[in-house]
């Protein structure tokens, strides 16, 4: 094993939706964050650590920018124009779209306002002719002078190595920040919520998710290996609960199967995984209700 000696911290920016989770998972080579279709999966910022070579990258994966219509809202939209400010460079995420939108033209006035190095990483090249890509880079390099520009599909892995080639450039000189098997700041349970809440993300009505959040109430590692997990989903109305619980149980025993594999694969272990439904009305704009689920700077 090579010892590090360098270290670059990289902020994945970008609207919801664009793919900075995928790409996260990618680069780190597994799942630290969980993705979704739908917008606004990652709630706070998600930090991935890749270690080769003689580097570790330590990439914080931010909840897209978007407009805040509650306090969850304004708290994920403040952790990514914090994130933008504290870091080596800053990798925005876009389309293969040549229009910028307003998340964009935001993330390119915070990276202009700190002077942040910003590799441009126009993602989803795989769903779009190669010659397209020559208005996407036009556009972008009108609004802003950014130091590299990649194309990739964070989905199959194409361009993610040149991506990674030139983050390499701002790895600056200095001690090694975590342990090389490290690969995320998030403790296991915090995963493990965020894995049900994902398959809740794939499996409901598109109002349901967003209304959610996942607690941890029992954790016991039995001495066969058997990990036994509680957990409470705690959703914001009463007609939701019976949406996520489904019709004689079924939509719930589907959200936990499909949990339960994705957390044995990260536990190396085999796990019984129960399930419970509580109502907690407007939990999203309850300052303490947030903070217990871990979204509310303590």
């Amino acid at each position: 094993m090579s010892k590090i000696t360098k270290t670059a911290v990289v902020s994945v920016v970008g609207r919801p939706n664009v793919g900075k989770s995928t790409l996260t998972n990618k680069l780190v080579g597994q799942k630290v964050a969980i993705v979704s279709s739908k917008p606004q999966t990652t709630r706070t910022r998600i930090m991935g650590v890749l270690s080769r070579g003689e580097t570790q990258y330590v990439l914080l994966d931010t909840p897209g920018l978007h407009k805040p219509r509650s306090r969850l809202g304004d708290y994920m939209c403040k952790v990514v124009t914090d994130t933008v400010s504290e870091v080596d460079v800053a990798v925005l995420v876009v389309e293969p779209i040549p229009n910028i939108g307003p998340a964009e033209e935001t993330l390119i006035a915070q990276i202009k306002q700190h002077h942040m190095p910003a590799i441009l990483v126009i993602n989803k090249i795989d769903t779009v002719k190669k010659e397209e890509l020559l208005a996407v880079i036009a556009t972008y390099a009108a609004a802003h002078e950014f130091d590299a520009v990649v194309p990739i599909s964070a989905r199959t892995g194409e361009g993610v190595e040149e991506l990674l080639t030139e983050i390499d450039k701002y790895a600056i000189e200095g001690p090694q920040l975590f342990p090389e098997d490290m690969v995320s700041d998030q403790p296991e349970r915090q995963l493990v919520a965020e894995i049900i809440r994902e398959k809740m993300l794939r499996l409901l009505d598109r109002e349901v998710p967003h209304g959610v959040a996942v607690g941890i109430e029992r954790w016991n590692e039995r001495e066969d290996g058997l990990v036994e997990i509680n957990a409470v989903i705690y959703c914001e109305k009463a007609s939701h609960k019976g949406i996520i619980i489904g019709k004689r149980g079924a939509m719930l025993k589907e959200i936990g199967q499909q949990a339960r594999a994705d957390i044995e694969r990260m536990l190396d272990a085999k796990v019984f995984l129960e399930l419970w439904v509580k109502v907690k009305e407007g939990w999203r704009n309850n300052q303490y209700q947030m903070r217990n689920f871990g979204y509310e700077d303590q």
